[in-house]
């Protein structure tokens, strides 16, 4: 062999070795990882779900606005989603979140919360709704998560509540906010039946998606924020540990409460009851960054 085959042969095995040991490097974490490994699929226990088609949503952005120190309605967003969404059709049920239960893997609900198996489960807070998640997505191969607000509000389509007083956003008179905040807290009160139907009972929208916006708020892994408007420039302040949920209207509660009836809402009439639905996530390396979140790797 020549002197110049064999600086290119060198070359090669430099750039090549380097890529192999990556390459067997990968698969061994993947297989510690369990990756690679076949789960059960267990068909009956799938959840029933609805497709969102893909295409523009519109709704009113979640957080508190403020312009110039004064409090305002949030703006009306379009939202592109890019491809289908896949969602629960109900509300997990006390049955399907027993089963957790009874594998270990989620926390039991209080007797004041049993309803029965076909009602929506409450009483349970964003760390119990991420558990099922968990253990949902290992009992069916299946990757599911809970929704971003964003979600939510795409799936919730005609039946999205629209948390907007009206009042004009340069008033510099906060009594006009105050007066209608109180009047609008009034009517929620009045109007808000705290106990758990069976599912099924508030009817579906558009999309099939049943139940939204009865008397069950739903948790979201979006943050709370605030966002500030002076002018043409803009801050936002986002505090994590206080997730959105959505129902009636929204309102964001700690992650740890499970009757928002003793508090966690920060503002208004708290929720009737939390609960929650799971999205289905099909993106092909959905279940890798599921088995690193598990394990601590990333967040």
């Amino acid at each position: 062999m020549s002197a110049s085959s064999a600086r290119k042969t060198s070359t090669l095995l430099s750039i090549l070795f380097p890529a192999m040991i990556a390459v067997v490097c990968g698969i061994g974490i993947s297989g510690q990882l369990g990756y690679f490994e076949t789960e059960k699929t267990v068909g009956e226990r799938v959840p029933e779900t609805v497709t969102i088609p893909a295409g523009v949503a519109k709704f009113r952005d979640h957080g508190e606005f403020f312009k110039n120190g004064f409090a305002i309605d949030g703006p009306v967003v379009e939202r592109l989603n890019r491809s289908p969404l896949t969602i629960m059709k109900y509300q997990v049920t006390e049955g399907d979140y027993a089963r957790c239960v009874e594998a270990g893997r989620c926390t039991t609900v209080l007797a004041a919360h049993r309803h029965g198996q076909d009602f929506p489960v409450t009483g349970v807070n964003f760390n119990d709704a991420r558990s099922y998640a968990d253990w949902l997505s290992a009992e069916t191969g299946i990757v599911w998560t809970l929704p971003t607000h964003d979600q939510l509000a795409i799936a919730a389509g005609s039946k999205f509540p629209d948390d907007a007083l009206g009042i004009d956003p340069d008033s510099r008179n906060p009594a006009l906010r105050w007066l209608a905040d109180y009047d609008r807290e009034i009517r929620r009160k009045k109007e808000n039946d705290t106990t758990p139907k069976m599912k099924g009972h508030f009817g579906e929208n558009e999309f099939g998606l049943a139940d939204f916006a009865g008397n069950i708020w739903e948790w979201t892994t979006t943050c709370q924020r605030r966002i500030d408007i002076a002018g043409e420039s803009q801050t936002t302040q986002a505090t994590c540990g206080i997730y959105v949920t959505m129902g009636l209207h929204r309102a964001p509660m700690s992650d740890f409460i499970r009757d928002p009836k003793t508090g966690g809402c920060s503002v208004g009439a708290p929720p009737a009851n939390l609960g929650f639905r799971l999205i289905r996530d099909d993106r092909w390396y959905a279940d890798l960054l599921r088995r690193l979140r598990d394990r601590g790797i990333i967040s």
